[in-house]
């Protein structure tokens, strides 16, 4: 068992960033911006995430990752608490983290501010393989609800686009 008093809350979130988030695995769910805090107290080590969508599924997956980690780190005394105000918004990942996002094939979002995420055809998507302005939305979900399905009208390669939020 590992005394909080011999972590800071730092090495805590350093710990933490190892935990991919499950929908995209090149990113962190500190990069992703959904690692809100960490308290330490006593024996407790309290985390608080952040969903990137209410329901959003991969929830239960992280929550289960940090409580592994955690253990295997020798804390045993944990607690996870999801945090829904402030809600996550795409402004909370770096640019890096976008980047990560267009080489692994999604378009990322410019960022949160866009008022439009429920008319898609009125945002310029960016196609993540050639850079292209030229693209069509085919679909307003892709393989999650935070993403939409476009295709690409140069290079004619289908991907997805992290709405923004």
């Amino acid at each position: 068992m590992v005394e909080t008093g011999s972590h800071t809350k730092q090495s805590v979130l350093e710990i933490l960033s190892r935990i991919k988030d499950p929908e995209i695995p090149v990113l962190s769910i500190q990069e992703m911006g959904m690692l809100h805090d960490v308290k330490l107290s006593g024996d407790l080590c309290e985390v608080f995430i952040m969903p990137t969508y209410s329901g959003c599924p991969a929830m239960g997956i992280i929550e289960e990752d940090i409580y592994t980690l955690l253990k295997q780190e020798g804390f045993s005394n944990i607690k996870v608490t999801l945090v829904y105000s402030p809600t996550w918004t795409t402004d909370l990942m770096s640019e890096s983290s976008k980047e990560k996002l267009r080489a692994y094939g999604i378009a990322a979002p410019v960022h949160s501010s866009c008022t439009n995420w429920l008319k898609p055809n009125d945002i310029e998507v960016l196609c993540p393989k050639c850079n292209s302005k030229h693209t069509e939305l085919i679909s307003r979900f892709g393989s999650t609800a935070c993403k939409a399905l476009y295709s690409c009208k140069n290079c004619s390669e289908p991907f997805e686009y992290f709405k923004c939020h």
